[in-house]
């Protein structure tokens, strides 16, 4: 068993794709768009695991980055230590706020945590 896909809502879709291409080498699929509920979505494969789906729908609720019940995070393998600092220094240049690392957690990953788009926590991880 495996997790198929992840989904999360954004509110720039357009936006939102791009980020994840860019720093994560994503591939996509072409937007989904069902006219009538105005619901928009692309899936986003990684060269390997699972997929995130990005969706988008007018008028949702934003959450502010806090501890809460739910869905917490998602983390990225990117395949070393030297690769993750490599894009935690780029991100951090293109203005993105790194929350901690990169460092060596208590438990052994080789991580580091920021807010990627739209204030979304990532970790990014070896």
């Amino acid at each position: 068993m495996k997790i198929e896909h992840v989904a999360m809502y954004v509110d720039d879709l357009e936006k939102s794709k791009d980020f994840f291409i860019k720093y994560f080498n994503c591939q996509t699929n072409d937007l989904y768009h069902n006219q009538k509920t105005g619901f928009k979505s692309y899936f986003l494969s990684f060269e390997e695991g699972s997929r995130l789906e990005l969706m988008h729908k007018e008028n949702l609720e934003s959450k502010q980055v806090k501890d809460y019940l739910g869905y917490a995070h998602i983390a990225l393998s990117v395949g070393s230590k030297e690769r993750v600092d490599e894009l935690a220094k780029k991100l951090n240049e293109d203005g993105y706020k790194i929350i901690s690392g990169p460092r060596t957690t208590g438990d052994g990953y080789y991580e580091c945590a920021i807010l990627g788009i739209e204030n979304n926590l990532i970790e990014i991880t070896v």
